[in-house]
């Protein structure tokens, strides 16, 4: 059983939280830090908003604040212990930072999580070419994946990678001021898009006869 630690703040990570709870297994979320206080723009001893043990075998940071992200990766690399921190741009040894969460891609380092969560994989099944059927094997912590899914049964194949794509965009909570220079868009742009690409990926496969 993976054991995951969750930092936040203000409730950021409440929807990833609750889907990884739902959908996952294998790990367990063993605790949560919120840091729900006023902070400074500037904070000169951001550990003592940490703990001085991190005692995980994961850590995922949903927090906001770019000083903290960065003490807690330090702080994560120093005990060995993995970091995911989506969107952040921290030169920390151990952090993971995929552009968004749906953005991660498979790293067997970091155990169940990865093998479950981030770039969405998919099955499809299709009936007089409409999506009959669409399984999730792999997705976005958020949920949007699966939600998403359910809401392009019966549509046209050649209309369902578009309409997926928007439909998770509107579930998404990404920050849509943080502007990816490397990718050319915001990270809802991005979970729009890999998630197209994604069903279109399912469709050639489905047609193939290739596996999931």
């Amino acid at each position: 059983m993976q054991r995951i630690i969750v930092f936040q703040q203000r409730g950021s990570g409440e929807q990833k939280i609750k889907a990884v709870g739902e959908r996952g297994h294998g790990l367990r979320i063993e605790r949560v830090i919120s840091i729900d206080e006023d902070l400074p723009e500037v904070i000169d001893d951001p550990r003592k908003y940490l703990p001085q043990t991190i005692d995980a075998d994961l850590v995922i940071n949903y927090m906001l604040h770019p000083d903290l992200s960065h003490e807690l990766a330090q702080l994560c690399s120093e005990q060995g212990v993995l970091v995911v921190a989506s969107g952040k741009r921290i030169p920390v040894a151990g952090l993971v930072t995929p552009p968004t969460c749906c953005g991660l891609a498979r790293r067997p380092e970091l155990g169940a999580y990865a093998e479950q969560f981030g770039a969405p994989e998919l099955k499809v099944e299709v009936a007089e070419g409409r999506v009959a059927r669409v399984e999730v094997l792999r997705g976005a912590p958020c949920g949007a994946t699966w939600e998403a899914a359910e809401k392009i049964i019966g549509m046209p194949v050649n209309q369902a990678p578009t309409r997926y794509g928007l439909e998770v965009q509107m579930l998404c909570n990404a920050d849509t001021s943080n502007w990816d220079p490397i990718h050319g868009q915001s990270p809802i742009h991005f979970a729009g898009k890999v998630h197209g690409q994604a069903l279109q990926k399912a469709f050639r496969k489905n047609v193939s006869g290739g596996e999931g």
